[in-house]
């Protein structure tokens, strides 16, 4: 391969770079997501059942949802009925005449 098919395939290889870096770009009348998380809110919403909540109530309820523990610790009896049923749900794929 000669200089020129080097040059030729490494100009177009960055053009294609630099059309794809481009069109990755959001649209210029999209609202960056920085701006909209410092709107201020005036009507909330429950992420729980979506009932409306006065501003107040939503501050309480995301300070009751940050203090939630991440992993609860489940009843042990409920914890072996969930086993038992995650069992016989797999025993049903292989055997499915199983009630």
């Amino acid at each position: 391969m000669t200089l020129r098919h080097w040059l030729g395939y490494g100009i177009s290889s960055l053009s294609l770079l630099l059309t794809t870096a481009a069109q990755a770009l959001p649209p210029a009348e999209e609202v960056p997501e920085e701006v909209m998380r410092n709107e201020i809110i005036f009507e909330a919403r429950s992420p729980l059942n979506g009932e409306p909540l006065s501003l107040t109530e939503y501050a309480e309820l995301q300070a009751e949802l940050a203090a939630w523990p991440e992993n609860p610790t489940l009843n042990s009896e409920l914890r072996q009925n969930i086993f038992l049923l995650r069992l016989r749900r797999a025993a049903r794929t292989i055997l499915p005449f199983i009630p």
